[in-house]
């Protein structure tokens, strides 16, 4: 198997919802350990240090590791889980999908349910079932069965859903993309940079709960004391039917994107038009992308202290925050090179230009 197929089916396939990141946590420092002095902070957050052939300057590059999910709120005396969710959820995504309860007596299988449309009144079935309507259910037609299979209140919920390469060979399907394929991205960049050809240190970072509020990210930045923050993220694909240009212009297989906007920050002007050179000189496509209704860990990272010129890189996907997202090989392995290069350009002289004005 391609060796990066392997690595984003490993991370996607692990779970690892806010405030649960353990199981791809350990992953991660698997994958880190031959790469860098491995280390990490009170909150999770995963660091890896390689040095180039200069101390500084400080080079992150940040991915989070948490994934959208749910968490065990009750079990009814029917048997049926309540559940709150961890990150943003689209309710029409949810009904009769599979999720994995991780228990403290091993995995259990669920399916959300809600009542059946033959029940519901004609006005009903033409509404949307809210999340608050649904339950889920793994098979028991009791509370106290429920708990027999180790199902307590707090525990986290995932979904359930393998990677798989898609029939044409080069676009993959999996959950949590958002933002497994940040985190893969900071490990391919740290083992292209092995040869350390890089005129500073660079720090990768896999985060943890990004997804409620990017806070891994609001810790991360006092471990690394970084002069620049590269943002390695997905993005939305503007390629399918019913999304008008002006509201996501991305598509598969175009090349990776810079995105110019989002809801938490705008980049360093320096910094973007730089990636943007890079890009051009190393015959790499890439994309402008405009973020309006969402944020990432660059929203806490550049305003660290006195600030840090900050860029987010992503690579863009359909169908985010769902149980199958889907993403293109090409836009993952020039997303890899763009931030490479990007890396070895980063020298002490061209990070102090970022915030000198013209």
């Amino acid at each position: 198997m391609d060796t990066v197929v392997q690595l984003l089916k490993e991370l996607t396939e692990a779970a690892g919802v806010p405030g649960y990141e353990a199981p791809v946590r350990a992953l991660v420092r698997r994958h880190l350990e031959p790469l860098g002095q491995v280390s990490q902070d009170r909150i999770g957050n995963v660091f890896c240090r390689h040095e180039g052939s200069a101390e500084r300057p400080h080079i992150l590059l940040a991915g989070h590791m948490d994934e959208v999910g749910f968490m065990v709120k009750q079990i009814t005396d029917e048997g049926m889980i309540r559940f709150i969710p961890l990150g943003g959820w689209f309710d029409q995504v949810l009904l009769g999908h599979r999720v994995i309860i991780k228990t403290r007596k091993g995995d259990v299988l669920g399916v959300f349910g809600a009542k059946p449309p033959h029940l519901l009144s004609a006005e009903e079935r033409n509404k949307v079932v809210q999340k608050k309507q649904m339950f889920i259910d793994v098979g028991a037609s009791s509370k106290a069965e429920v708990e027999e299979l180790g199902v307590r209140v707090g525990d986290p919920i995932v979904p359930h859903a393998p990677f798989e390469v898609m029939a044409p060979g080069k676009v993959y399907v999996a959950k949590a993309f958002d933002d497994r394929a940040g985190v893969a991205m900071m490990i391919e960049v740290l083992r292209a940079l092995q040869d350390g050809k890089h005129p500073n240190t660079v720090v990768g970072v896999a985060t943890v709960q990004e997804e409620i509020g990017l806070r891994g990210a609001s810790t991360a930045p006092w471990s690394v004391e970084p002069d620049v923050a590269l943002i390695l993220e997905t993005d939305i694909a503007g390629d399918t039917p019913g999304i008008k240009a002006d509201e996501a212009s991305a598509k598969l297989g175009k090349g990776p994107t810079v995105v110019f906007y989002d809801r938490s920050m705008i980049p360093n002007l320096a910094l973007r038009d730089l990636v943007m050179e890079v890009a051009e000189a190393e015959g790499i496509p890439v994309q402008p992308s405009f973020l309006e209704g969402g944020a990432t860990d660059g929203g806490r990272i550049h305003i660290y202290k006195t600030g840090v010129p900050t860029v987010v890189i992503s690579v863009p996907t359909r169908y985010i925050h769902s149980h199958s997202t889907l993403m293109h090989h090409d836009d993952f392995v020039n997303a890899v090179r763009l931030v490479t290069a990007l890396v070895q350009r980063l020298d002490a002289a061209t990070v102090a230009a970022l915030t000198q004005d013209a």
